[in-house]
């Protein structure tokens, strides 16, 4: 059963910013809210919070209906990019805040104050004033105060947006292990790719209010249903096509052979080409755009810039006056330099294909 559900949700201000959402979240997983600035993302969240009411919709929490229940009895957890820290007080007095709202003894508020400042590894530093930690630091007090109160749902609005490439590289797998820890249910709200799939059991990709695709984050990495998705998700290589009799796609690249086209299917069709789908040729195989006799892509082109990011080498290549294509090559055979020729092949079971 689901814990948390959400039916045909709808909210509009000066123009609709949730269009008909529903989805379901099981105990004790995390769900990203993935989309650009703008997309709805934030609006949801606080429809399901209680900070907004859904013009239309639904929303159900242990199979109850919350919709109109205010959000201070929700019980809901709360951890925003600004982090929200009081100033004047020490980490230890930050965590215990929200305790003390309950009312809780004093003994039970050091105990589970204590527990969470251990669990997020600052039990070192109870006692350190707010303005003397750094950004990653603030980030687990904020944290360790918001699991304090025992919330039995999690939210977290772009909690990472605030830090270093670096630090937050770092910190997304420490949110993971900690609520996975506590067998938290929670909602992550982000704009980065790399945090949706890091963080999240399962992640919703939103578009002016609605949602294109709902997956774990490997069908969604390796399956994008929509261009705006695989846009989203960073694909570049978008190759246009229609699909032949014999059941390939017939494209500016020539034939290519996605492993689940058919010829029973007819239409037009998107192939996305993996920027690590492809290697350097051999000098044996340098005949052209024909593909090869087990259906892989050969093409040839010229480096327009070539970058090494320390895993690949991310390569862009100029096929003809209107078409790019980017990959990531292996570093173990360098590509040649910027303004050579290069030939590649592309592995066919790194096309994917996107039904028009």
């Amino acid at each position: 059963m689901a814990f948390l559900e959400l039916l045909h949700l709808s909210k509009a201000f000066d123009q609709p910013a949730v269009r008909d959402v529903s989805l379901n979240l099981r105990r004790g997983h995390i769900l990203s809210l993935l989309g650009p600035s703008g997309c709805g993302k934030t609006t949801l969240l606080r429809l399901i919070a209680g900070l907004e009411q859904p013009d239309k919709g639904q929303v159900r929490f242990g199979g109850r209906d919350i919709t109109k229940t205010p959000a201070h009895l929700r019980q809901f957890g709360f951890m925003f990019q600004e982090f929200a820290l009081f100033p004047h007080m020490n980490v230890l007095e930050n965590v215990a805040y929200g305790l003390k709202m309950q009312r809780q003894s004093r003994r039970d508020i050091q105990m589970r104050a204590g527990e969470m400042l251990d669990l997020v590894g600052l039990s070192h530093m109870t006692t350190r004033n707010v303005p003397d930690l750094a950004g990653g630091e603030r980030q687990r007090v904020a944290l360790a105060r918001s699991l304090a109160p025992k919330p039995q749902l999690l939210m977290l609005d772009e909690p990472l947006g605030s830090l270093d490439r670096a630090l937050r590289e770092r910190l997304m797998l420490d949110i993971r292990r900690i609520l996975n820890a506590l067998e938290m249910t929670a909602i992550f709200v982000t704009h980065d790719q790399t945090e949706a799939l890091m963080v999240a059991d399962i992640s919703a990709v939103m578009n002016e209010g609605g949602i294109e695709q709902i997956d774990a984050p490997e069908p969604l990495y390796l399956n994008p249903k929509s261009l705006f998705v695989a846009r989203f998700l960073g694909f570049t290589n978008l190759i246009a096509g229609t699909i032949t009799p014999a059941g390939a796609v017939r494209s500016k690249l020539g034939l290519l052979y996605p492993p689940e086209i058919s010829g029973e299917e007819r239409g037009a069709v998107t192939v996305i080409l993996r920027p690590e789908g492809a290697h350097l040729a051999e000098s044996s195989h340098l005949n052209g755009h024909s593909p090869m006799a087990d259906d892989n892509l050969q093409i040839t082109g010229r480096i327009t810039s070539r970058l090494f990011t320390g895993r690949s080498y991310r390569t862009a290549i100029t096929i003809d006056t209107d078409t790019e294509l980017v990959f990531n090559l292996p570093i173990e055979t360098p590509p040649p330099h910027i303004g050579e020729a290069i030939y590649l092949v592309v592995n066919t079971d790194k096309m994917v294909t996107i039904r028009a």
